[in-house]
């Protein structure tokens, strides 16, 4: 092809070349999310979320919001939705009636076994497999995309609440 050509298509454009591997990167995620739902008939946070409280039995809330990286409300969305569903148990212990214990049930246990994996999705799976390297330097130009939106980390918990309310 021809530098005219490259041209005429927007190959050339470094900011369509960035643009069309964002949408790649979002086409995977979004084909995942709809996988686990299709086979698990739950949302990839709430996948996730199960996921961990089989990993730490008795886990509670504060440390699965740590785990996920996620506001402490969004993660009792999440137990409170996965409890609903009759898929983990909450059990409050101790002399703090606000902390509680989770634990996964039969019907959790039959949902993980039928859900594709990654469990903590492919975004996340991909990203832990990459040098060091090249996440701080991949971290640093985000960070100069984010800011250049206006954007904060409130926007990340945003849409990880949009995508469980789904």
């Amino acid at each position: 092809m021809t530098t005219q050509a490259r041209k005429a298509l927007g190959t050339d454009d470094p900011a369509a070349q960035v643009l069309r591997r964002f949408r790649v990167v979002f086409n995977a995620v979004k084909t995942h999310f709809r996988q686990v739902e299709k086979k698990a008939g739950i949302g990839g946070a709430q996948l996730w979320a199960l996921a961990l409280v089989r990993e730490r039995p008795g886990i509670g809330v504060s440390d699965l919001a740590r785990a996920m990286d996620i506001h402490q409300s969004t993660a009792s969305n999440l137990v409170r939705s996965l409890a609903d569903m009759g898929l983990v148990s909450v059990e409050k212990t101790g002399a703090d009636r606000r902390a509680v214990q989770l634990r996964v049930l039969p019907a959790g246990s039959k949902v993980l076994r039928r859900a594709p994996g990654p469990f903590t999705g492919v975004l996340p799976e991909a990203l832990s497999s990459l040098d060091r390297a090249t996440l701080k330097r991949l971290d640093r130009d985000l960070g100069k995309l984010i800011l250049l939106l206006g954007s904060g980390d409130e926007g990340a918990h945003t849409l990880l609440q949009q995508s469980m309310e789904r």
